[in-house]
């Protein structure tokens, strides 16, 4: 014969208090943090800003003015500064890089 198993005494699923896979305990609070830091968003939005300004803006400001007319050098100077953005974000993203790696260092000598 089988045997009755008293299913009151037991705890459903919803009713337990451990860690099921990924999920957090029943009391702690979950991070609702972003993964990505704000000023890190900031930054890209600057770059990204500037990436679409300046190169347009330095081909029509010098187009008629400094080069009279060629559109050739003019994109050329706007091919430029792209580039120049491009460089300035590559720097900026290393240096910020390096410092959180110098800070980290500091906390485990600090220990």
């Amino acid at each position: 014969m089988a045997t009755r198993r008293i299913i009151s005494q037991e705890k459903s699923l919803l009713e337990k208090d451990d860690c099921i896979g990924s999920s957090p305990a029943a009391g702690e609070k979950s991070n609702i943090t972003p993964a990505v830091p704000m000023a890190v968003i900031v930054k890209l939005l600057a770059f990204t800003f500037a990436m679409i300004v300046i190169p347009i803006g330095s081909y029509f400001a010098t187009v008629n003015t400094l080069f009279k007319g060629n559109s050739t050098y003019a994109g050329a100077l706007a091919a430029i500064m792209a580039n120049m953005v491009l460089i300035g974000y590559i720097v900026v993203a290393m240096n910020e890089d390096q410092s959180e790696q110098e800070a980290a260092k500091d906390t485990k000598k600090d220990r």
